[in-house]
């Protein structure tokens, strides 16, 4: 398994998304998703991380919207199949090396209640609950982390 930064737009991660969407779909009304299309995720402040098992298959996700002061951690997903593999720490890891690389010394987040699994899985990797962020609303359905990183880090 390798996780690296790839293009979004490729069928096989596009997939991904899409199965990302419809999981999403079962558990929040449209006004309490903020998920970044295509588009968006293909913009110059982004970075997209991949993980491939060793067939080639894209099983894993996540993305950092990079800005002046900080990134946003978004579409982090892990195929159901391939999940409990540390897959999901294995993106957030070089995400997080990306950033450091990058000297953005804070990751910001917004999931949601629904996923016990997904804030434990934050908690445990030093997110922290904080306030709302950006241009997000205070909402019940949001949750809204955040975890300092320092410059020193090894390759991932």
């Amino acid at each position: 398994m390798r996780v690296q930064l790839e293009s979004p737009n490729q069928p096989d991660i596009i997939s991904l998304i899409r199965d990302l969407d419809v999981y999403q779909d079962t558990l929040y009304p449209a006004e309490a998703r903020y998920a970044l299309d295509l588009t968006t995720l293909e913009q110059s402040n982004v970075l997209f991380a991949v993980a491939r098992n060793d067939s080639g298959a894209a099983i894993g996700c996540g993305a950092l919207v990079l800005d002046d002061e900080s990134a946003e951690l978004k579409r982090m997903f892990v195929r159901p199949g391939h999940r409990g593999q540390g897959i999901a720490a294995k993106v957030l890891a070089k995400l997080e090396y990306e950033a450091a690389k990058r000297d953005c010394p804070l990751i910001k987040l917004e999931t949601g209640p629904y996923q016990p699994e997904a804030l434990a899985f934050y908690k445990k990797h030093g997110f922290e609950i904080c306030n709302a962020f950006g241009d997000y609303p205070e909402h019940p359905l949001s949750v809204f982390m955040e975890k300092r990183i320092d410059g020193c880090w090894s390759s991932a």
